[in-house]
């Protein structure tokens, strides 16, 4: 008699069920992998993830000044700069059997299923990384249903490809830790100020922690949260034996301890010359059409930069190996500046430090006057012309104009009274009660300033900076804004002189007014010095003290075409008029011009172009541009060697000593101040041996300035900047600067002595 088995249909129900199921996700699999179902990226990509990364700003010490991004602040790096203790950290907790499995862990996903997800998720990092790089959005069920299996695919696909440490390193490199940090590099920056590869293992346990969920174990917003995640990123590191009990129990009794930095391109070090530099970086060919009639100074300069400047229009004019542009936001380019982070953060000391001080002294002058903070020289006419102007280049105007409002209902607007903030040295943004035409007055109210230092032999540009915050006043006082230069003009002429065979002490001149007449008009500049009225005095002597008569005598040997001639030769590129009071600095001119301009003394009569950037790398470390410094010989040494001669006298005994009495500088120095008409502009120029820095201070407009000399000129509004900042690079020794050094003039020149 047979047994009866009963139990056979079921077998043959179960197997053909279990082996019909595997051949469904076999048959399903291989639709996946011949782009049936769903989007599976093509090999091409797969083996070249379209990642988009930040440009970087390097610092010639090596130091990271920011970045240019358009959506993801994401920074490449390599697996030897990745700590150790990250590595071990994320695969402990994220993918124990990171290092066996071939992208899918079926063991650790089934025990995910049985254990309904408390055991964990069951994807690897691999797989996490597929999402990450090409996982879409799921619009249906049926979208949704198909994106694990999709994920496998390319997870296997990914591990055929690439290696378990490229694969590592690409999850760290995409990983979004929230605050425009993407990518470990930005991560570590962001939340502990440090890099990939100096991770402690507390800050490397924390970051792995957010891998889970970012926002919920946010260490800003949810520190309590967030270290709690961070113990058991080490729990997990304890089991698996990447740190003994007592290392573990050690570390998470440390409380959660963040360097927290936000990512804003308005912070950090150097945010004007970073802010200039991705517009030369990124600047088109320039077009007449596109430039307004009274702006056709500035197309002429633009287009100058385009045909000689190879910085300018980079992204446009290089090409990358497939023919197309290079984009800055998301090519990962690294572009290495001549900017010394150190020498930076000193000028910007020196600036901040000296405009707060010269702004409390603006302030008190502006209490006394009835129409602050415009000069008391101005009319009615004058100041409502430029308030005029002001208000209808706000946004609000442009608002109100485009959506159909009167002129007048406009203007009601800007007199009524809103709640707004306010900036202020002393405490920052606060909150007020205040008309837009008033908050228009309080901006105009604060002084502006550019400062530019530069090696004048490399031409390096040192330290860059465009105005007094870059948060609050963006327009960039150091290379886009020109002002009247006043004396600081002079050299150029003086230089004319020198050139003609004139020397320092020899030359002899009475001090009178002189009056020339160009085109039979009489024009006699005015002078504010008497002590020597009558008498004769050296052009050492007139240069020192920044006589307007010696100018004005100088000026009568030579045409003013002359004057022109040699101050483009020296770098000057904007409008110069050729008439005789050029000698006295009518011209408008920029900081960066000047500087360049100066370095033509200190480099033996050999002008050096300002270099911004040494060299740019693609984002695989392969140089695609270097740049050179670029010279002009302007003058003789000997020119050379007479103008420092004089130059060194104006700090020494004129208008610039007390860079020397009250700051105490006793390096050899040249230089010269300049105040231009009713103290609107304050100028100084110096130099040492190896370096020219040049400084401009002054209000928005040209009827906003000190009424008074003594606080108005050059010598009080602009010297302080230089003078401070010296002081911190003398006292550097890191830097190479000595206060010693001399400059390299032959023994055989004698300028004379005697002078007065």
């Amino acid at each position: 008699m047979k047994t009866k088995t009963w139990y056979k249909p079921f077998l043959l129900w179960f197997w053909g069920l279990f082996i019909g199921g595997l051949l469904l996700i076999w048959f399903i699999m291989w639709l996946i992998t011949r782009g049936a179902l769903g989007y599976l990226p093509p090999l091409e990509e797969l083996q070249n993830p379209k990642n988009t990364f930040a440009s970087e700003v390097i610092s010639s010490d090596m130091q990271s000044l920011g970045r240019y991004y358009r959506f993801e602040n994401r920074i490449g790096v390599n697996y030897t700069d990745l700590s150790p203790n990250l590595i071990n950290a994320l695969v402990a907790t994220e993918d124990v059997r990171f290092y066996d499995h071939t992208g899918v862990d079926f063991k650790s996903m089934f025990r995910a299923i049985l254990k309904l997800g408390r055991a964990g998720g069951g994807s690897t990092l691999t797989q996490q990384l597929a999402k990450q790089l090409w996982s879409p959005r799921a619009n249906n069920i049926f979208e949704r249903a198909m994106q694990k299996p999709i994920e496998w695919v390319i997870a296997t696909k990914l591990e055929r490809l690439y290696s378990k440490d490229e694969i590592l390193l690409m999850y760290l490199n995409q990983f979004d830790f929230l605050y425009n940090a993407v990518g470990i590099q930005s991560a570590a920056q962001v939340y502990f100020s440090t890099t990939p590869a100096d991770l402690k293992l507390e800050q490397a346990a924390t970051l792995v922690g957010m891998c889970k969920n970012p926002s919920l174990y946010n260490p800003v917003r949810h520190p309590e949260r967030a270290t709690n995640r961070r113990n058991t990123v080490l729990g997990q590191m304890e089991k698996y034996g990447y740190i003994d009990e007592a290392t573990r129990d050690s570390i998470a009794a440390i409380p959660l301890e963040l360097h927290y930095s936000s990512v804003d391109h308005k912070q950090g070090l150097a945010p004007y010359f970073r802010e200039y530099l991705r517009v030369l970086l990124t600047a088109k060919e320039p077009k007449e059409s596109d430039y307004s009639e009274w702006n056709q100074q500035q197309y002429k300069l633009d287009l100058w930069q385009w045909e000689n400047n190879p910085i300018y229009g980079f992204c446009e004019k290089t090409r990358k190996p497939d023919g197309s542009k290079y984009d800055i936001y998301q090519d990962g380019l690294k572009i290495y500046t001549t900017i010394d982070s150190r020498m930076q953060r000193y000028a910007e000391e020196a600036v901040s430090e000296h405009m707060q001080a010269q702004q409390k002294s603006f302030f008190n002058e502006l209490k006394r006057k009835k129409n602050a903070p415009f000069s008391r020289s101005l009319t009615q006419t004058e100041i409502d012309g430029i308030m005029n102007r002001s208000i209808r280049q706000t946004e609000r105007w442009r608002n109100m104009k485009r959506e159909g409002y009167s002129t007048d209902s406009i203007l009601a607007t800007f007199l009524t009274p809103r709640e707004m903030q306010i900036f202020t040295y002393e405490e920052g943004m606060i909150d007020t009660l205040m008309t837009p035409f008033d908050s228009i007055k309080w901006q105009k109210s604060y002084l502006r300033c550019g400062f530019m230092s530069m090696d004048p032999h490399t031409g390096h540009v040192k330290a860059y900076v465009g105005g007094p915050n870059f948060a609050h006043f963006q327009y960039d006082m150091a290379t886009k804004g020109r002002r009247q230069v006043g004396s600081t003009v002079k050299p150029y002429l003086y230089t004319l002189a020198m050139d003609e065979g004139m020397w320092p002490c020899e030359t002899w001149v009475y001090d009178s007014v002189v009056v020339i007449l160009p085109n039979g008009d009489r024009w006699a500049p005015r002078d504010t010095h008497e002590k020597y009225q009558g008498d004769t005095v050296t052009l050492c002597w007139g240069l020192k003290e920044s006589s307007n008569w010696m100018a004005a005598y100088l000026m009568s040997l030579f045409t003013p075409e002359q004057l022109v001639k040699v101050m483009q030769s020296f770098g000057i590129q904007g409008q110069l008029d050729p008439v005789v009071s050029l000698c006295l600095g009518p011209c408008e001119v920029s900081v960066e011009e000047m500087v360049d301009a100066y370095t033509t003394f200190a480099n033996k009569g050999i002008r050096t172009e300002p270099l911004y950037v040494t060299h740019i790398e693609d984002n695989n470390g392969n140089i695609i541009g270097s740049f050179s410094p670029r010279t002009h010989e302007i003058i003789s040494e000997t020119t050379a060697y007479k103008m420092i001669y004089m130059l060194r006298a104006v700090l020494d005994h004129g208008t610039g000593v007390r860079m020397r009495f009250k700051y105490g500088i006793t390096a050899p120095m040249g230089g010269k101040t300049g105040t231009t008409n009713n103290n609107s502009d304050g100028w100084f120029m110096c130099f040492t041996p190896s370096l020219v820095s040049g400084s401009w201070v002054g209000g928005e407009d040209r009827g906003i300035h000190f009424d008074n000399m003594a606080e108005g000129q050059g010598a009080s509004m602009a010297l302080p900047i230089c003078a401070l900042y010296m002081q911190k690079i003398l006292a550097d020794p890191d830097l190479g600067y000595s206060p010693a050094e001399q400059f390299d003039v032959p023994a055989w020149f004698d300028p004379n002595e005697g002078c007065k």
